[in-house]
């Protein structure tokens, strides 16, 4: 391979969009052969891909050590100065030696840029939160979303595996900023939207504010939205609509901890707490196509549980694992 030949401006993209791939599902037999038919084109996509990979392998693996470093510094800021003068000597040697190495490790994938220009977020079960990136942007992760997060001089990058996030993405034209999910990727400039993915290839984005450009796989065409359009995008279906105001505020309610159901079928109702909740929520095939509506509390399963008994002919049983069953009533 020739180190000065430039590669095409969608190459970074299209390996970043398989790392995520690779690491947020398990590939169909398509996908194997739209790979390998990738990585055939041009000997420099596997260097590509190889160090997306990489990346993320040593991101998860180094953040704790540089977390437990920047923690050091902060805490030495404030301890009394015979405390600062020696700090190695509160710890073993080998200790101060694993977090050298790993501030290395830093230095090397990232050099020159500041440490928390890098971020490895995530939310656990039932649990939201809201961050600020280094640019400035904000972004609001839903229960059980991980990220990864990069911000270089020229462009800003994230990975979101699965889970769901609100961006309010600071406008600076000369960088733009990436969402690559398992089912496609997202590039913008800056405006506010949400994406929602999973491991089945679903994607979903809808625009508040601005305009992004998604794009549904590598080689794909970009597909402009607006604010208010959604795309949804499930395992051989992509589709594209604008939302009413009603609309769109449902779609965001898990923002304010909500949830609307509007003729919801039930199976999808009970999916939705199961996400949230980590837990399995399952319905009869008798009663897994009635239909739910209403605004609904995230954090409330037991008031939802409740609700559905007094509203349909529906029996809910807890079983011993955790997991929760609804079936229809008993004769």
């Amino acid at each position: 391979m020739n180190p000065s030949r430039t590669l095409p401006p969608d190459a970074d993209e299209q390996a970043a969009w398989w790392a995520a791939r690779l690491d947020g599902s398990t590939l169909s037999a398509a996908d194997r052969a739209g790979l390998e038919q990738w990585l055939a084109a041009d000997p420099a996509h596997r260097l590509l891909l190889t160090s997306y990979c990489q990346f993320s392998a040593d991101l998860e693996q180094q953040l704790p050590l540089l977390a437990g470093i920047r923690d050091e510094l902060a805490d030495s800021r404030t301890a009394p100065k015979t405390t600062q003068l020696h700090p190695w000597l509160r710890r073993p040697i080998w200790a101060g030696a694993a977090l050298i190495a790993a501030a290395a490790v830093a230095v090397v994938l990232w050099p020159g840029q500041p440490q928390d220009q890098f971020k490895n977020i995530s939310t656990p079960v039932a649990r939201r939160q809201a961050v600020t990136l280094a640019d400035g942007s904000q972004v609001e992760l839903n229960a059980q979303t991980a990220l990864v997060v990069e911000l270089k001089a020229g462009e800003r990058r994230v990975r979101l595996a699965s889970g769901e996030a609100f961006f309010h993405v600071s406008k600076d034209p000369a960088r733009p900023f990436f969402v690559e999910t398992p089912a496609g990727s997202v590039r913008v400039t800056g405006t506010q939207f949400n994406v929602r993915t999973d491991p089945s290839d679903r994607l979903e984005v809808t625009v508040l504010e601005g305009a992004v450009q998604v794009r549904p796989g590598p080689g794909a065409a970009t597909l402009p939205l607006r604010a208010v359009d959604q795309y949804v995008h499930t395992t051989g279906h992509s589709a594209v609509q604008s939302l009413p105001a009603a609309a769109l505020d449902d779609a965001l309610a898990w923002r304010t901890g909500h949830v609307v159901f509007n003729g919801t079928p039930l199976r999808e109702a009970l999916a939705c707490f199961a996400r949230y909740h980590g837990r399995t929520l399952t319905a009869s095939d008798a009663v897994a196509g009635q239909r739910v509506g209403g605004r609904r509390s995230l954090d409330d399963l037991d008031g939802f549980l409740s609700a559905l008994e007094g509203a349909l002919p529906v029996r809910v049983t807890r079983e011993s694992d955790g997991s929760i069953r609804v079936d229809g009533p008993t004769n």
